[in-house]
């Protein structure tokens, strides 16, 4: 906590020294503007799941998951003396979400069927037309009743004479765990903690937390009056404890057993978009993506989204998104796993399987606002669902006023 506290200081002391040099050259001819409201975004949505590979009991039993998420976010814009743009978005989630499998966890009073979560963040930009040129910084947390994760970041993007940019963002996310376990395996998770002095690090389940660092490169280039494209390229790197202790897993002889995973991952997703403005009113928005992981899972994703301008305030943007991958070499399912396996899963996140996601979005901007402060109204809906079985709908609308 100490640390958060002398990030967002030290955060704070810049922002302010930044907005307060009067005494440059330049201070004559520009009056800096201060912080101020600019635009406040409120978003809800609405998420249901259902299936029929629950990880709470080892690859089967329902996957059942209701969840509420509302958002609103606070953005502050304001200049210095050398005509430097400052964005400050300050935004603060909460999510209600229930679980039919959460039931399953432990029989000891740890386990909950519903739950919350909450997510307050920061974000700071300074933005140099001049120069053409944007530094930024992050602080986010997250907290929930069996996990907690502290995640910073820091970004630098330049821009050409050319009409490209290139953009670099460096990412650290610090997690926690709960470490609440079957209530069947309780017993035999003491009996070898008892019997190393190192704990779970030189046992069956290490107990240090999550670290995640991710270096995440990109590039956009406006490729004539028409045709604009990206690039994107990340190195994510995990260590620590990268399973949850409540995820069963139930080798050949029917013995159940808690999820194991390496303690190591290491992750490189490499994207591109194109969109394509055909005409005023119709946009084709293209997106490929490529990943890699060291956990031997292979993916493709290919998505399509097409806003169409009705009228010069109301659109619509129907799409689509497919998804596929190959399985990890740490999974099998229900009651395929033997004993002599290193590591062993049965979430059905590590397995193959191929995913759709279609939907629309639906968005109203009128020129002078919908509704007195109120500027725009976005709706959007999307259908979910796997060759695994799992499927899953989402309800969502944003508003924003300023």
């Amino acid at each position: 906590m100490k640390k958060i506290c002398l990030t967002l200081v030290g955060m704070y002391l810049m922002l302010l020294h930044a907005m307060g040099q009067l005494d440059s050259p330049d201070s004559s001819l520009y009056i800096a503007k201060p912080l101020r409201v600019e635009e406040v975004h409120l978003v809800s949505s609405y998420y249901t799941q259902n299936g029929d590979h629950s990880a709470v009991t080892g690859g089967i039993g329902t996957e059942r998951v209701v969840d509420l998420s509302n958002g609103i976010e606070l953005n502050f814009v304001g200049t210095d003396a050398l005509k430097r743009k400052h964005t400050l978005v300050a935004g603060l989630g909460f999510d209600a979400h229930s679980s039919a499998s959460a039931a399953h966890v432990s029989s000891t009073g740890a386990s909950r069927t519903s739950g919350t979560r909450v997510y307050p963040s920061l974000d700071w930009t300074m933005e140099d037309a001049r120069t053409g040129t944007s530094l930024g910084f992050g602080l986010y947390l997250s907290k929930e009743y069996n996990y907690s994760s502290v995640g910073i970041d820091g970004s630098f993007s330049k821009k050409n004479h050319n009409n490209g940019e290139f953009s670099v963002k460096m990412s650290g996310y610090f997690d926690r765990v709960r470490m609440i376990y079957p209530s069947e395996l309780v017993q035999s998770i003491v009996t070898v903690t008892s019997a190393s002095t190192g704990g779970f690090s030189k046992a069956k389940i290490p107990s240090r937390p999550r670290v995640t660092g991710d270096l995440s490169l990109s590039f956009s280039q406006v490729i004539n009056q028409r045709l604009q494209g990206s690039v994107m390229l990340d190195a994510v790197g995990q260590g620590g404890y990268l399973g949850l202790p409540f995820h069963r897993v139930y080798f050949q002889d029917g013995s159940p057993a808690v999820e194991l995973l390496p303690s190591e991952r290491f992750k490189l997703p490499l994207g591109f978009r194109l969109n394509y403005f055909l005409g005023d009113n119709l946009i084709i928005r293209s997106y490929y993506r490529y990943y890699t992981d060291s956990w031997g899972v292979r993916a493709q994703t290919a998505s399509l989204e097409i806003p169409w301008k009705i009228t010069p305030f109301f659109s619509i943007a129907p799409f689509y998104r497919y998804y596929e991958q190959t399985a990890s070499r740490y999974f099998a399912p229900y009651q395929q796993h033997t004993e002599a396996d290193v590591y062993y899963t049965s979430n059905y996140e590590y397995a193959a399987f191929s995913s759709g996601y279609f939907g629309v979005n639906f968005r109203l901007a009128p020129p002078k606002g919908v509704a007195s402060t109120l500027r725009t109204v976005e709706l959007r809906y999307g259908h979910y669902s796997q060759t695994t079985g799992l499927h899953a709908d989402l309800v969502s609308i944003d508003l924003d006023f300023k």
